[in-house]
């Protein structure tokens, strides 16, 4: 298993890091999952640590484990908690190339969810059963200091470029409406993981 780590959280080497991300995708239009985003984001801890702003109960993001072993059965990309709040992100990073999110049938007007996109929200979902079925235990509480904690899952997967107009308003209505057991589940574009990620820190510098 791989143990949470405790971290510093440092606003100013997030931002310097949230323009590498930048530099990153403005390098390239596909992206690798092993090769380009998860090596990425395991050098540097405090943007992906700020990853879990998507849940509005984190403020400290002072927990963090990449390859999280999930109870034995299922393994989390990354996951980032707050240690005082006890609430957490599951994280699951997939590639970011044309078909990544959506794949064109013929004979379709719409096209299919692709396998890739279907493969890492069933991940998720995996995740969510295995924590309720182990909550409330001993093991539970050995991981999370906790027997009960808040969550929400991320699925970050493709390009925005490489979307349709049509195809931005299904992610767009998926992200805003898919909830699982009551938690959450948001899928982003790398795209406005950047601009989500850009005007929250822009946010923090304003924060008196």
């Amino acid at each position: 298993m791989k143990n949470f780590i405790n971290i510093d959280f440092d606003l100013s080497i997030c931002r310097s890091q949230l323009a590498e991300f930048q530099a990153l995708l403005q390098s390239k239009k596909s992206l690798s999952e092993k090769e380009d985003i998860l090596p990425f984001f395991r050098d540097r801890v405090h943007l992906s640590a700020f990853l879990a702003s998507y849940n509005i109960k984190i403020s400290r993001y002072d927990r963090l484990a990449f390859e999280y072993d999930i109870f034995g059965d299922f393994t989390a990309d990354l996951v980032v908690g707050d240690s005082v709040t006890k609430s957490y992100c599951f994280i699951e990073f997939e590639d970011a190339r044309p078909n990544s999110v959506f794949v064109k049938k013929t004979g379709k007007y719409s096209p299919d969810w692709s396998p890739r996109f279907e493969k890492g929200f069933s991940q998720v979902v995996d995740w969510f059963w295995k924590l309720d079925d182990l909550e409330k235990t001993d093991d539970f509480e050995s991981r999370f200091d906790s027997r009960n904690i808040d969550y929400i899952g991320l699925l970050f997967i493709g390009r925005t470029e490489y979307l349709e107009v049509k195809e931005k308003k299904r992610l767009a209505w998926r992200q805003q409406n898919l909830v699982v057991n009551s938690k959450h589940v948001y899928c982003f574009t790398f795209d406005e993981l950047y601009n989500d990620l850009l005007f929250r820190l822009n946010k923090y510098y304003l924060a008196p």
